[in-house]
């Protein structure tokens, strides 16, 4: 599966497969990182690919040293389910 890339510009983890790109967006406040929504095309339902796009972007924020808050209810369900996250919160 290819990688994930931070765009930063435009607030946005990003995903490319099978040339469908898959989004987590964020908003940056501070040492905090909100996460507003994920979208991942129809087309790659399925496939982990939002798993992988989130791991990545919660891996980052870890990285950074930011707090996470999920707005996104696709990532607040990702942390749920993956405690190893929840020390973001």
């Amino acid at each position: 599966m290819p990688d994930v890339t931070d765009n930063r510009s435009e607030h946005e983890f990003e995903i490319v497969v099978d040339g469908h790109r898959a989004v987590a967006a964020y908003q940056m406040e501070d040492d905090t990182i909100v996460f507003t929504h994920t979208i991942v095309p129809e087309a790659i339902e399925g496939r982990g690919v939002g798993s992988r796009l989130i791991r990545a972007a919660l891996d980052s924020a870890r990285d950074r040293k930011l707090k996470v808050i999920p707005q996104c209810p696709f990532v607040a369900a990702y942390i749920e389910r993956h405690p190893e996250y929840r020390d973001l919160l």
